[in-house]
């Protein structure tokens, strides 16, 4: 019960700093035509997540309750793309290659498909 505490705390905390990032690349940006916000918390996310599971795996310096609030919880509030990075890192970083290639394009292909899906059946409810 604890660690599912502390998954929804970060994630909590993830969201509204994906929020006030997204919205601050915005107005930084100011162009209409990109969405910088999503890029910026993206590439954000990614650095983050290499950074701490980088530490969490080579210095074990997290309980499994704070990497549950950080690594899941905050990471996962934050952006699901920066686990999205870090599983295919991790795949390529141990040799897998054929995992982290498909990986990679079934998440793109089918990702865009079911948006392309979505998006065609909310044309018929």
């Amino acid at each position: 019960m604890m660690k599912l505490l502390m998954v929804g705390a970060g994630g909590f905390a993830g969201s509204i700093c994906r929020y006030m990032i997204s919205d601050l690349s915005h107005r930084l940006f100011n162009d209409p035509f990109f969405p910088y916000g999503t890029l910026t918390v993206n590439v954000i996310g990614c650095l983050l997540i290499g950074l701490l599971g980088g530490l969490s795996e080579s210095r074990q310096i997290f309980s499994p309750e704070i990497r549950a609030l950080i690594l899941i919880g905050f990471m996962g509030g934050f952006t699901t793309f920066s686990t999205f990075g870090y599983e295919i890192f991790t795949f390529a970083r141990d040799g897998q290659l054929a995992s982290a290639m498909t990986n990679l394009m079934l998440h793109l292909i089918l990702g865009f498909c079911s948006v392309w899906l979505g998006f065609s059946l909310s044309k018929f409810i």
